[in-house]
């Protein structure tokens, strides 16, 4: 295994503008590094959807962290970009996955990590629960707290919202440092949450009335509709939603204590960091 220093190869950050790339790459150059943040409009130019673009953000690029384009291909081309990079000199990929709620029953789980896994280069793989960060930064989500009310088809359900700080600070470790390559990092927060229970913790910090109602399916479909949600970005909800209320995935990841010695953020220290911002007073 090779360590990443700071005065040899930069590193690539692909979504270098995103919920977590922008992280990685604020973490990455205050210790030093040689950061290349690839966006489609930034200025390092990446976009999945045009090959011409891949070669330019890898040259010379000693190790690269991957989110994948989401779409039907998105496997396709990652395992096309992936050997490219292997092919070029990337020792190493760090890959922002998912928990394995993706794919649909009877499918190979994530055929994103198998391409990453399959590079030739050193890999690691980040699993996280719902982010944190969807509450304040997401507009439809920010725009429930904003309004009071966070409506979703979840039920009762728990899941273990992890702090995006988090997943940045493991995928910062896997980057440059030695010890992580082969290793499926699942990341959570350390507790489990109904909606009910983030809905007043965000009440209690902002001093506002904001409740959780939990609707059927169909109910949230057209509450969706009234805010003008993409239906297809509204039926992907549906059933993540349906799958928190089932408790699918409602148990704790070890990824931050395996990754990075220490114990996961609460829930509660973003809530009280995001509050004093006041962003979710509109």
């Amino acid at each position: 295994m090779t360590t990443i220093t700071k005065n040899t190869k930069p590193i690539l950050v692909l979504g270098g503008t995103g919920k977590t790339g922008r992280r990685v790459v604020s973490r990455l150059r205050a210790r030093g590094y040689e950061v290349r943040a690839a966006s489609r409009k930034g200025p390092a130019r990446f976009d999945w959807h045009d090959e011409n673009t891949w070669e330019p953000v890898l040259d010379g690029v000693g190790a690269a962290y991957l989110v994948d384009s989401m779409r039907s291909d998105a496997a396709a081309s990652l395992s096309a970009f992936g050997k490219l990079a292997a092919s070029g000199g990337v020792e190493r990929l760090v890959l922002l996955s998912h928990r394995d709620w993706v794919a649909p029953e009877g499918e190979e789980k994530l055929p994103c990590e198998r391409a990453v896994r399959e590079s030739g280069a050193e890999w690691t793989l980040l699993k996280p629960a719902w982010f944190a960060q969807n509450f304040s930064e997401e507009p439809f989500f920010r725009s429930q707290v904003v309004d009071g009310e966070m409506v979703w088809s979840a039920g009762a359900g728990t899941e273990p919202f992890v702090d995006v700080e988090d997943i940045a600070d493991v995928a910062v470790a896997a980057l440059t440092e030695d010890g992580h390559a082969g290793q499926a990092y699942e990341l959570s927060g350390p507790r489990l949450l109904t909606l009910g229970a983030v809905a007043g913790e965000i009440a209690r910090e902002t001093g506002r009335d904001i409740t959780y109602r939990p609707v059927l399916p169909d109910d949230f479909t057209a509450h969706a509709a009234d805010r003008g949600l993409p239906e297809d970005f509204t039926a992907l909800l549906n059933t993540l939603f349906g799958w928190i209320s089932e408790n699918r995935f409602a148990t704790l990841g070890d990824g931050v204590q395996r990754a990075l010695g220490r114990e996961p953020r609460d829930f509660t220290d973003y809530v009280r960091a995001t509050a004093a911002t006041g962003i979710w007073h509109g």
